[in-house]
């Protein structure tokens, strides 16, 4: 198997060559990932001016390469502009839940659209910011539960988040609402400042990917790139009669 991970924290992150080493296990590993932090990107694209693909020193028998541009790019490049082929995309793991209405906002997840966009079998992965060791830790019981109960047979585009704690158990979940929100306060100078601030409500529904976590389980979630909402369309095509 030949897979691709990528992630929005950059070349940086404290948990990319664990990850990395985990996946080889499962076949040829290449790392392509943003040269700086691209949180909050989503997907995001360089169109207007070139930019940086550089190869990396990194761990022992997995080729690297930095990307001066978001996560999608970093697919893009690797698939578009390398012609590498693979099997499998995994983004992440990141450093920050990414679930409910806050997938919109996720470079993460970003990669696992483009990599669908180009029909690649992709899965994301996120967890608490405070630690990674739990994800870590499930990694292979993930696994299991994918190859146990076929999910690649089933979907090729999965959203992955683990509890930081000892999980109770894998749910397969639907998007929630949002965990964050933000204020904008002004400091001067016309400028202003971002400033995070946390909204999420329990309703206390495990088919929620926001709720599953946070009460303790690795979420699971089918997702797709489709935009349209097809309910909605299938009562509207009588007006194209």
């Amino acid at each position: 198997m030949r897979i691709l991970i990528v992630n929005d924290d950059s070349i940086s992150a404290p948990v990319l060559p664990h990850l990395a080493a985990w996946a080889k296990k499962l076949g040829d590993v290449t790392v392509v990932v943003p040269k700086y932090e691209q949180s909050g990107k989503s997907h995001g694209i360089e169109l207007h001016k070139p930019f940086e693909v550089k190869k990396v020193d990194f761990i022992d028998g997995v080729d690297a390469y930095t990307v001066d541009s978001a996560p999608a790019d970093c697919v893009r490049i690797a698939v578009m502009g390398m012609n590498m082929k693979f099997d499998l995309v995994i983004s992440g793991i990141n450093r920050g839940y990414n679930m409910g209405t806050d997938i919109l906002y996720s470079g993460t997840a970003a990669g696992i659209f483009e990599a669908a966009i180009l029909g690649i079998p992709a899965v994301a992965l996120s967890t608490d910011p405070k630690d990674f060791q739990f994800a870590l830790d499930q990694l292979d019981n993930v696994l299991e539960y994918f190859k146990e109960h076929k999910l690649m047979e089933k979907w090729n585009l999965y959203n992955v988040n683990f509890p930081m704690c000892q999980p109770k158990g894998i749910r397969i979940t639907r998007q929630g609402g949002p965990l964050y929100s933000d204020d904008f306060p002004n400091i001067g100078n016309d400028m202003v400042m971002p400033t995070g601030k946390y909204v999420y409500e329990d309703s206390n529904d495990l088919t929620l990917d926001t709720d599953a976590t946070l009460h303790g389980y690795i979420s699971i979630s089918p997702m797709t790139i489709n935009r349209v909402n097809m309910d909605v369309f299938n009562q509207l095509t009588y007006l194209n009669a």
